[in-house]
């Protein structure tokens, strides 16, 4: 039923709650509504503020919440006005509620005692504005609606200039266009990084994590419509403002006082056809803009993280397994330890903490930390399925061994192991599986695998459904893939097969 809404022309909505509710004329009507907001924006703690009777629900990116308008979850959201104008261009079903909320100026964060790049920026910025470059870039982004980004020229002599921002803000400020990011944050990077002759290194992270990310050193500037507020200032230092942002509230035009009639007339509009639908959201999400790339890069990524954290895993757990049945209660206790507060603490925390605390001070590739977040979770698991592999083998095999003249080592090696092998592999094929589901966390700390691909061109195209079904059934492709392989070593391991192929043979 999904995938049948999704591709016969988008939406088809059911009367709802938000339907049926008195029109929005402004701010007031709010007062007891539902409101979108994207975590850790600016509209996030003015909702909570100033809206105490609503309810306040956040989202990641712009593409959920206005699917969550669009389909009656939310009666209206809180975002930037020049963001919605370029989303109103292609989306005639939504409109802004009476006149902006507020104003808010926005300027490059940068880590505390980073001040010199913060004084280079201003004086760059001041050049900028001397000359009417910046004016330019206004009138290009802003009033015109460009989405073509100008070349720059750079020495890149000097080293790399490592930005944060979040692709998903659309445009005109951050989007991603024919493969490449495009946008008024990211022309004022690449300009500024011309200016000092540095190389451009983007960090696409979750809006939300991009201040902790500037506060602990993983990247050097935050580039993304980033407001200054008092409660960011204790974490990072901000440029002079270079835009002042005006927030709006949108919502359905249908539910706004004066635009009834309009979208009546709109949404008489026949929706295309099954097969037609299916063909226009192939071309929008995947070939439109090569997007396709992005989601050869996704799962790209998504193989390397499952496969290397799958490896490191299952070494780490033989280690980890030889030292909880060791002897020597030292090596037993802390084997323990280890599985019980690998086990407990969820994989999502697990990965922020390596990311932004253990390597706080250290420029680590993201994939890196991901391959080495996830190995560590599998190889807690992995020790207790091997061990309980090895324990529920009879001892008196190795005692048999032992007496024919072997030793220890090559007693497991050639009588236990094999077995544990063919009693583990049932379920430590569950828990790769569970692996391979669990990268698509990744993107929290800018690694930009199949979710996140599928975030960016949600974004961008506001598809509801199609990227979705796309990437589950991707996950699906690799899961089955490597389960295959899995099983094939199990079948090599059992011996009843062996034993036909050598009556067969």
């Amino acid at each position: 039923m999904v995938f049948l809404l999704a591709v016969t022309g988008g939406l088809q909505r059911l009367p709802d709650a938000a339907a049926a509710t008195a029109p929005l004329a402004g701010a007031d009507d709010l007062k007891d509504k539902r409101i979108g907001v994207l975590i850790g924006s600016i509209h996030d703690a003015y909702a909570t503020k100033n809206f105490p009777r609503a309810t306040v629900l956040q989202y990641k990116t712009l593409s959920d919440m206005i699917l969550a308008i669009k389909t009656g979850k939310i009666d209206a959201a809180f975002y930037v006005r020049e963001s919605l104008l370029d989303l109103f261009r292609n989306d005639q079903e939504l409109g802004t509620v009476g006149e902006p909320l507020f104003t808010v100026p926005i300027a490059i964060g940068f880590n505390r005692i980073n001040d010199s790049m913060r004084q280079e920026f201003n004086a760059f910025l001041k050049q900028a504005r001397s000359n009417g470059l910046h004016q330019d870039m206004v009138r290009r982004w802003i009033i015109d609606g460009s989405t073509r980004m100008p070349e720059i020229a750079n020495s890149e002599a000097n080293g790399r200039l490592i930005v944060g921002i979040a692709s998903d803000k659309g445009l005109p400020f951050t989007a991603i266009e024919h493969g490449r990011l495009t946008g008024f944050d990211i022309e004022l990077a690449e300009r500024f990084a011309a200016y000092l002759g540095k190389r451009v290194e983007y960090r696409d992270m979750e809006f939300g994590g991009l201040v902790a990310a500037a506060a602990t050193g993983k990247i050097d500037l935050i580039s993304s419509t980033l407001a200054i507020t008092a409660e960011r200032k204790k974490r990072v230092v901000f440029s002079d403002p270079y835009y002042e942002l005006a927030t709006s509230i949108v919502a359905l035009k249908k539910n706004i006082a004066g635009s009834a009639a309009a979208v009546q007339n709109e949404t008489t509009v026949d929706a295309p056809g099954f097969f037609k639908g299916i063909i226009q959201s192939f071309y929008s999400n995947i070939i439109h803009e090569n997007r396709y790339l992005l989601i050869f890069d996704g799962l790209k990524t998504t193989v390397i993280i499952s496969v290397f954290a799958t490896v490191v895993g299952t070494l780490g757990g033989a280690l980890v397994c030889f030292l909880r049945m060791s002897r020597k209660p030292l090596f037993s206790v802390l084997a323990r330890l280890y599985i019980a507060i690998l086990r407990g603490v969820p994989v999502l925390v697990l990965l922020m903490l390596i990311f932004y605390v253990v390597f706080a001070s250290v420029r680590i590739d993201p994939v890196v930390v991901a391959v080495l977040a996830f190995g560590m979770n599998f190889a807690a698991y992995t020790a207790e399925i091997f061990r309980s592999g090895i324990e529920g083998i009879d001892k008196g095999q190795t005692e048999a061994g032992i007496s024919l003249g072997f030793t220890r080592v090559q007693t497991f090696l050639h009588i236990i192991l094999p077995q544990m092998v063919q009693r583990v592999l049932p379920v430590y094929k569950g828990e790769f599986i569970s692996l391979v589901k669990m990268t698509s966390i990744v993107g929290y700390i800018a690694v930009q695998d199949l979710t996140k691909a599928s975030d960016i061109i949600r974004s961008r195209t506001f598809d509801a459904f199609f990227p979705l079904i796309m990437v589950a059934v991707l996950y699906f492709l690799i899961s089955w893939t490597l389960l295959q392989l899995l099983e094939y070593a199990e079948r090599r391991c059992d011996p009843k097969l062996k034993r036909r192929e050598a009556v067969t043979g």
